[in-house]
């Protein structure tokens, strides 16, 4: 360890203690997670539903598209409503209407505000006290309340099924007509729902507040935020102000800034290509070919929300009805898999091209034969998920097949549970491969070996940090599933791939001479100490609300602040990627994939941090959970960064494989600032003024209302959406400029 003996301490320390932290809290989630009753019973006696059918509504839900189509617990698309809030508010206010009339012989709306009052706190007795799960795992609710399911269950079997009188309504939600066909599953779906609802009315035992930290906000039962929701949102404040503080402070007396001598030649081209890296050509065309392919299926997702079955009268004039075979939520599905595709093989590119030269330039035995069957992996698995999402929401797959080969339903791990162990199985492969690489320069001696053991510990975990993805089932709790389902979401993708680019760039920025290697392996280890810190415990801010405890709350909302600190130092990042490509002349030849990684900084700065802390502090994520507010962040962040990171890493790649290849100035100019031009229209024309109208729906209403039909079909809301297009259409051809470079290298003669 050397001279970085502190740093290492610091990063162990680092990782022991986040690490325990969010272990701890995964076991406090399993054991208090919202329960499934044995059964519900009316009071005069009567099954409504047992555990058994709440759990295949939650498998039926999942055949639909499950998160892909509305959202429950806050967690999904945000076109139709979020089931849970609109369930339980239609509930609640037909329970007002048949009380009113059983007491005063009129409904709610029509008594006097007094008689009001009484009716509401009655009703928040009943919801928030009186169901709770008695010692039998029953829950015994009232006559009037099942009444009150009744009554709604038409207009949901109208919504999922084809009622004609509904169609429009269908059309709204951006749903295809009977998306769940039997009558039977919609049944269990609706089992599955109420459940949703139930947990988040019903205080949990010994306490004041629900299972879900009394979101969503729903004035008519006192579902409003806790005290403990402001307690530590203000604390989260101050935890980043401070932060900040220290690290400027930091920054400022420990960093040492070195001026380096850079080479008059490119180092790196010095290197004779191997045979593993020459096969990376079709890697660099894969990562931009489906990434256009996610940009044009995100074009039509984004016009469903406002058309919701039709895409401009063409499938009318063809007589096609698209939606009935490619519905908003199969659209949406292919489009948030294929960034996660996209992005990773862009990942895989960077770190199969790097190996080869730790290893002194050489390939070992069988490395393009490995590097070429992970190529067909990859293929199998994107065209194996994408024909299961497919078969599974047109349910042309038997219902019991569907949790292995067709959807999930939970977004971002949509595929099956076969192609999801593909893909791992896929990742351990790249593992393998980078390790019969870097593990034998261990053996060189006289080196320093602190920076290639961080760059092999952070594609360690990009390796496996995926397989938390496959440690829960089909009919886990939803609160066990959010729990693994953001490890994968937030800790690998936001936390080691971030590790993993830092080293990365480390790397390649030592070895063309732009960086010290002292100061490459002191700032990446710092950096992973920094990332981890904030990036591991603030997994926790993604559960507020989804069925564990306060302290999850408390915890996420502390480290997620965090998460931010960090960023305030990009803009010297920034400025330092910048001015690569200005120290020689052969650097100039490297702007482009430079350029990336400014937009990198930038976006991190504006979307991870602006934009992430904006929906981090509870009391903010308890009113805009699930909102437009949420994609705000998700497009700036996943493709701000990671996308951006992606592009600069082919991009780099791909002038490595074909020295004697030039990039087009003028194409590439329009492709860069297409793509951020076209992200900043649609944030700003749309995504954030719809959030923000919603918020303040929600804020003054309830979710409910910020999700509703008679909402979202304001015309200015639709106008706002309509506008998008525009943006849309920019970034899409900021997309096809950059395919179209990309391609043109590795396709190039090379002279």
């Amino acid at each position: 360890m050397g001279q970085y003996k502190k740093l290492w301490y610091l990063l162990f320390a680092v990782l022991a203690v986040c690490f325990t932290i969010l272990g701890y809290m995964g076991s406090e989630v399993y054991k208090k997670a919202p329960p499934y009753p044995e059964q519900v019973v009316s009071a005069s006696g009567k099954v409504l539903m047992t555990k058994d059918d709440i759990l295949a509504g939650q498998s039926a839900w999942q055949s639909t598209g499950g998160m892909e189509v509305g959202s429950i617990l806050g967690h999904g698309a945000y076109q139709a409503p979020d089931w849970t809030a609109d369930w339980l508010h239609r509930e609640l206010s037909a329970w007002l209407d048949l009380t009113a009339q059983q007491t005063y012989g009129k409904k709610f709306d029509e008594v006097s505000p007094e008689e009001q009052a009484v009716l509401k706190t009655r009703l928040a007795d009943e919801y928030r006290n009186q169901s709770r799960v008695k010692e039998d795992g029953s829950v015994v609710i009232s006559d009037t309340r099942v009444k009150a399911i009744e009554s709604i269950l038409p207009y949901y079997h109208g919504v999922y099924g084809d009622d004609p009188k509904l169609q429009t309504t269908r059309e709204h939600f951006a749903m295809k007509n009977n998306t769940l066909p039997s009558q039977e599953a919609r049944e269990k779906l609706f089992d599955f729902f109420f459940w949703t609802s139930w947990s988040a009315s019903t205080n949990r035992p010994d306490e004041t507040f629900t299972y879900t930290n009394n979101w969503p906000h729903e004035p008519l039962i006192n579902n409003v935020p806790t005290t403990e929701n402001y307690m530590w949102s203000f604390t989260s404040v101050v935890l980043l102000l401070m932060g900040i503080g220290l690290l400027m402070w930091g920054y400022s007396f420990l960093t040492k800034h070195e001026e380096v001598e850079v080479p008059s030649e490119d180092p790196i081209s010095k290197i004779q290509l191997t045979p593993s890296q020459k096969a990376l050509g079709k890697y660099v065309f894969l990562t931009v070919a489906l990434f256009v392919v996610q940009v044009l299926l995100g074009g039509l997702t984004a016009h469903y929300t406002v058309e919701g079955q039709g895409f401009y009268g063409i499938d009318e004039a063809l007589g096609f009805e698209m939606s009935d075979w490619f519905p908003y939520a199969l659209t949406r599905t292919w489009h948030i898999q294929s960034a996660i595709f996209w992005i990773a093989t862009g990942f895989l590119t960077a770190g199969l091209f790097l190996a080869p030269i730790v290893n002194g330039g050489k390939d070992p035995k069988f490395q393009r034969a490995g590097v070429n069957f992970l190529y067909i992996a990859l293929f199998i698995v994107v065209g194996g998920s994408y024909a299961g999402n497919f078969f599974a929401l047109t349910h042309i797959l038997p219902p019991e097949f569907n949790f292995w080969f067709g959807h999930q339903g939970y977004e971002y791990l949509d595929l099956g549970r076969f192609w999801q162990l593909l893909l791992m199985v896929g990742l351990l492969l790249w593992l393998f491969l980078m390790l019969r690489c870097t593990v034998s320069a261990f053996k060189e001696k006289g080196v320093d070996k602190n920076l290639l053991a961080i760059f092999v510990a952070s594609m360690v975990g990009v390796g496996v940090f995926y397989a938390p993805g496959l440690f829960y089932g089909e009919k886990s709790p939803i609160a066990v599933m959010e729990y693994w389902r953001w490890w994968v979401v937030h800790l690998w993708v936001e936390g080691f791939f971030e590790v993993f680019a830092t080293a990365a760039f480390a790397f390649i920025f030592y070895n063309m001479g732009f960086v010290r290697r002292s100061t490459a392996t002191a700032s990446t280890l710092a950096a992973a100490a920094i990332f981890m810190l904030g990036g591991v415990p603030g997994t926790l801010h993604h559960l507020y609300f989804s069925g564990s405890t306060s302290a999850s709350m408390a915890i996420g909302a502390c480290f997620s602040a965090l998460e931010v600190v960090p960023l305030v130092l990009l803009g010297r990042e920034a400025y330092e990627h910048w001015s690569y490509q200005h120290l020689s002349d052969w650097a100039k030849r490297l702007r482009w994939p430079l350029m990336c990684f400014v937009a990198v900084a930038f976006w991190n700065m504006i979307g991870a941090g602006v934009f992430g802390f904006l929906i981090n502090p509870p009391i903010s994520l308890f009113y805009i959970q699930g909102l437009n507010t949420s994609a705000v962040h998700a497009h700036a962040a996943l493709f701000g960064v990671y996308g951006f990171l992606a592009l600069g890493f082919v991009l780099l790649v791909a002038r490595y494989l074909k020295p004697n290849a030039q990039f087009d100035d003028k194409l590439m100019t329009w492709g860069f600032w297409l793509l951020n031009g076209g992200l900043v229209g649609m944030i700003a024309i749309s995504l954030l003024p719809v959030g923000a109208i919603q918020a303040y729906a929600s804020i003054t209403h309830g979710l409910w209302y910020a999700r509703s039909e008679e909402f979202l079909q304001m015309e200015i809301l639709d106008t706002l959406r309509w506008v998008r297009t525009a943006a849309d259409l920019i970034f899409i051809g900021g997309a096809v400029c950059v395919a179209i470079q990309a391609t043109k290298i590795v396709f190039s003669r090379d002279k």
